[in-house]
């Protein structure tokens, strides 16, 4: 008994002292609730229609001091569209694409939303935004069957962030197609000033094919229950924040983030390698931090996170789940231009192998075989951009490996002696000692299995091409062979 009370006075002390560095870092004028909302006359409003912003770009800021009547119009699209590179889904959209529009308010607006949905689309849909005070947010007034269109009104009570998806039955699904997008409410003073604002929302898709496997793919629903992505992604699909599409930015700037996640499962912590926050709005909130490295998002929340840059390069934006960027697609790009800085870094810019087939490299080597159809020169260029972002950390480079430790896929004995092991080895992983041109090796290689049949195909068919091998192509039959005759695993859900 003695030592429990201990613990528990301890415990009050310890919370007491964390309340008291919390106050002493939050700023005064956190403290303050936000003043009343002034009664309004909705007939002696002004009438504005809604500036929505179309991600990756933010909607502009009002400009306003003083409510408004805010006319906001969505039209639901049913549509097929890219999730990667030669991998198309039927996505369900607010306004086709994916996040849907951001609408941007003023805290005290009186906002009426008309919500369409198109005639030729087959489902019903409806709309609950996060910022609505009332039942279902507004999901409750907005059932909507195809060729028809709701409408109501809300009043922007709460200045913040937030999420807006459909809630129609059965809710996962419709969310987890496409249904979502941010609804930021201004505080009344407006939101600080910054150079750019940019508008990124996290999400998965639960695809019947793995990563990246080609052709139109459908919907899974164990997979969805069972929380196992195919794809975790920025802004609607793998890619959409790389290459020419990525965001942009000038030494000496500050840029605002606004950061969704629709979920419908995950928790994203969300991070820009090479940056510190210098201001984070947690959830969206009023309450902010300073000096954040990673900052959580919510399935169904979002963040704000401000930061000044200092230097030019990439800064690659990640979920630091760190797999969900490099092996299902949650990873983009902010391309800053302008003078070094050697003080603040002396470094060279990013290293090509770091960004994989992300790179700028393996982009251009997508480009010119995309541009060669289904040659061998096209297959050998794929390959090479798959080996980059998967093989050449420990392979190396020009295939030479890691004395001791890597094996060298250059003029391999090993490699070319059994080309159906060389498959079986990708998909399955290795374990053991093995001997190469000679030397002894034992080491632990990972299963590459979530590659496409026609990635695998085709890297092999580029080491086998390259480095002296001088050997044939791999077909993809070759490897769904292989594959099929893997044994089974069981799939298993997020922990």
């Amino acid at each position: 008994m003695h030592r429990l009370l201990a613990f528990a006075t301890l415990s009050i002390l310890c919370a007491g002292v964390a309340c008291d560095r919390l106050n002493a870092v939050r700023p005064a004028a956190q403290e303050a609730a936000p003043s009343a909302l002034a009664a309004i006359d909705p007939a002696k409003l002004p009438v504005v229609d809604a500036q929505l912003g179309h991600a990756p770009q933010a909607a502009p800021a009002t400009g306003r001091r003083e409510p408004a009547r805010v006319i906001v119009k969505l039209e639901v699209k049913e549509l097929v569209k890219d999730l990667a590179d030669g991998t198309q889904y039927t996505f369900w959209t607010f306004g086709g694409s994916v996040p849907g529009p951001m609408i941007r308010v003023r805290r005290g607006d009186l906002v009426e939303l008309h919500l369409m949905n198109h005639p030729d689309n087959t489902m019903p849909h409806n709309i609950d935004l996060h910022a609505v005070t009332g039942p279902g947010g507004g999901a409750t007034s907005t059932f909507t069957a195809p060729g028809h269109q709701t409408q109501f009104t809300f009043r922007a009570l709460n200045e913040g962030v937030y999420i807006y998806h459909c809630a129609t039955a059965p809710v996962g699904m419709h969310i987890a197609n496409g249904m979502y997008g941010l609804i930021v409410v201004e505080p009344d003073e407006g939101w600080p000033a910054v150079d750019r604002e940019y508008y990124v929302v996290q999400s998965e898709f639960y695809t019947h094919g793995d990563f990246r496997e080609p052709g139109l793919q459908p919907f899974d629903m164990e997979r969805a229950i069972d929380e196992d992505p195919a794809y975790v992604v920025f802004n609607g699909r793998d890619g959409a924040l790389v290459g020419d599409r990525a965001l942009t930015a000038k030494v000496g700037e500050t840029v605002r983030l606004f950061v969704g996640n629709g979920g419908p499962n995950l928790v994203s912590s969300f991070h820009v390698i090479g940056e510190i926050f210098d201001t984070v709005y947690p959830e969206g909130g009023t309450p902010t931090l300073q000096d954040v490295q990673t900052t959580l998002v919510p399935a169904g929340g979002s963040a704000v996170v401000d930061f000044a840059l200092q230097v030019p390069g990439t800064f690659i934006l990640v979920d630091h789940s760190i797999f969900r960027a490099f092996n299902k697609g949650a990873l983009g790009m902010l391309t800053v231009e302008g003078e070094p800085a050697p003080l603040i870094y002396s470094g060279r810019e990013v290293d090509e192998t770091y960004l994989g087939d992300k790179s700028p490299q393996a982009q251009e080597l997508i480009e010119k075989a995309r541009a060669g159809g289904d040659t061998l020169q096209a297959r050998i260029e794929r390959g090479k951009a798959v080996y980059l972002g998967t093989c050449s950390t420990c392979h190396q480079l020009e295939g030479q490996g890691l004395s001791s430790v890597f094996p060298p896929l250059a003029k391999s004995d090993f490699l070319m002696a059994d080309r159906e092991r060389s498959i079986h080895i990708v998909l399955a992983g290795l374990a053991g000692p093995i001997d190469v041109n000679g030397s002894r090796y034992d080491n632990v290689m990972p299963p590459f299995a979530n590659l496409t049949d026609h990635e695998i195909a085709d890297v092999l068919t580029f080491v086998r091409s390259s480095w002296g091998n001088g050997g044939d192509a791999i077909d993809e039959s070759e490897v769904a062979r292989v594959r099929a005759a893997l044994p089974k695993v069981a799939r298993e859900g997020h922990p």
